[in-house]
């Protein structure tokens, strides 16, 4: 997936990232429990994140010890599965699916062969998740289907295609009590929108090379050395609005065992990924665990 939604590290206290890894190991081993091992690929930090937001407050975590085979030898600390982190890993199987089609569409036919090929190898897995969630399954697919008349149609417009793919990742709201429905939906709609748009910018240089589609590419009229200052201030503007938009929206969600974690997240790690990405030392930083 993108991986941009993390904690900022340096602002985390020990207990609370021992916390977090252990959030993204049982992720991780809820999508090998439910779709295999190769499904563990598909393991990011966004569905960590939204894992976390999923989770009941009235839910106690539980952490357990596991081997894995990143660490075959030592157990690590790892989240007990919880409904959470079931629909997490769903979400995770249903739209990684999606995005290897998609990437393979978007890399013509001979670079498009390793997508195609691990789209193939994850069919199955697809399948089982639109079978657990077919209202989701579906909701995905038709935004998804949306989101590409967007790019192929090259439409140089940056909130049609960012609006497309906020509403995706706000659907996973059915996962929550209706109280908090709906300043989740808000709070995913803002994120979504923020995602799109930083990993627009992360791709300049590559989308001009390839041709790809790339939103800020036909809007601001860019080239391979990117967006001048002006439309760089803009786009700041921008996802600082919708960050700010989906931290109104998580104050008004009711705190579970997580909260200090995502209050991390959105207050500081969004920011610091975005001033990575201006700053193009992103691709040096995003394999950090």
């Amino acid at each position: 997936m993108y991986g941009y939604v993390r904690p900022c590290k340096g602002e985390l206290k020990v207990r609370e990232y021992e916390l977090f890894k252990a959030r993204y190991c049982g992720l991780c081993h809820a999508l090998k429990k439910g779709y295999g091992p190769f499904a563990r690929f598909l393991v990011n930090y966004d569905f960590t994140f939204l894992s976390m937001l999923l989770q009941s407050p009235e839910e106690s975590e539980q952490i357990c010890s596991k081997r894995c085979p990143v660490s075959p030898f030592r157990k690590k600390s790892c989240c007990v599965q919880t409904e959470a982190l079931s629909a997490a890993a769903d979400g995770s199987v249903l739209l990684g699916w999606w995005k290897l089609r998609d990437s393979a569409s978007d890399k013509g036919f001979f670079r498009g062969i390793p997508y195609r090929t691990a789209a193939l190898l994850f069919t199955p897995a697809m399948r089982r998740a639109a079978k657990r969630r077919p209202e989701l399954s579906s909701k995905i697919k038709d935004l998804l289907d949306e989101l590409g008349g967007i790019e192929n149609s090259q439409l140089a417009s940056l909130d049609a295609p960012a609006d497309c793919f906020g509403r995706l990742l706000s659907s996973f709201s059915v996962f929550v009590s209706a109280d908090d429905a709906a300043p989740l939906g808000q709070l995913l709609y803002h994120i979504g929108r923020w995602v799109y748009i930083i990993d627009a910018l992360d791709d300049i240089e590559e989308d001009a090379g390839s041709g790809s589609y790339n939103p800020l590419i036909l809007r601001f009229k860019a080239d391979k050395s990117g967006l001048s200052e002006e439309d760089r201030q803009y786009v700041s503007v921008t996802l600082k609005h919708s960050a700010a938009i989906a931290a109104a929206a998580f104050e008004l969600m009711k705190k579970n065992e997580w909260t200090s974690i995502l209050s991390n997240i959105i207050y500081l790690g969004l920011p610091e990924t975005a001033e990575r990405v201006f700053a193009g030392t992103w691709d040096a930083n995003k394999k950090e665990k």
